[in-house]
This record gives C-alpha cells, structure tokens and sequence, in this order.
C-alpha cells in the first residue's frame, strides 16, 4: 500500500479494511489478521496495528473475542451503514471536484450516466 504522508498512516489502513469490509472482501464473521501479522501486511508498526483494530472496534466493525482474536462484526446493519457513508463521501469529494473544475450539475450527471454504459 502506497501511504499518503498527509493522512495518518493509522488511518489509511482503517479505512483499507473498513473498503474490504464493505465489498465483501472481508465477510462478516471473518477472523482478522492478528496484530503482527497485519503490521507486516501493511508494513506498519506493531503499535499502530493495534490501534487500527481500537479504532474499528470503538466503531462497531470488529470484535476482540478474548483469547481467539479479532473478527469483522456480524452486524450487517453497522456494515451497510458504513457502505453508505463512504460511499457519500466519495460523492462528495466528487462534486467538490467537479466544481472547482466548472462542471456545472446536470453535465456532471450526464458524465456519471455516460460512465455507466
């Protein structure tokens, strides 16, 4: 993973499983690496492994089951909810986007339909 030295590398890879989580790449239920094994994953410190996992499970995505590790949480609902909001916030960086470049609102809706065929 290519780390942008702008945004916490914490961060970065919070929001690298909170994507795989979303897409289904990585399923409810889903044992998570453990804290080693996700450092040398992503090439982080022990230390900032650990609080990726604080910072999924303070949000509902994880859950530390005593002596077996860290799942992704079965709570579906909490999954979708986070699908959604990511996926405003792309919409959002788009549009912000678009509008520095003077795309006005109903040539940026026919850009997205023409994307789509």
């Amino acid at each position: 993973m290519q780390f942008d030295p702008m945004t916490p590398i914490w961060l970065q890879v919070m929001t690298a499983i909170q994507t795989d989580i979303v897409t289904g790449k990585r399923q409810p239920g889903e044992k998570l690496p453990g804290g080693r094994d996700l450092a040398l994953e992503f090439s982080i410190n022990p230390n900032t492994a650990a609080r990726v996992y604080q910072e999924l499970e303070k949000e509902g995505l994880c859950e530390t089951r005593r002596g077996l590790g860290t799942f992704v949480t079965g709570n579906r609902d909490r999954i979708l909810a986070l699908r959604h909001a990511m996926a405003r916030q792309a919409v959002r960086q788009c549009r912000q986007t678009l509008r520095s470049l003077g795309v006005a609102r109903d040539e940026a809706i026919q850009m997205m339909l023409e994307e789509d065929n």
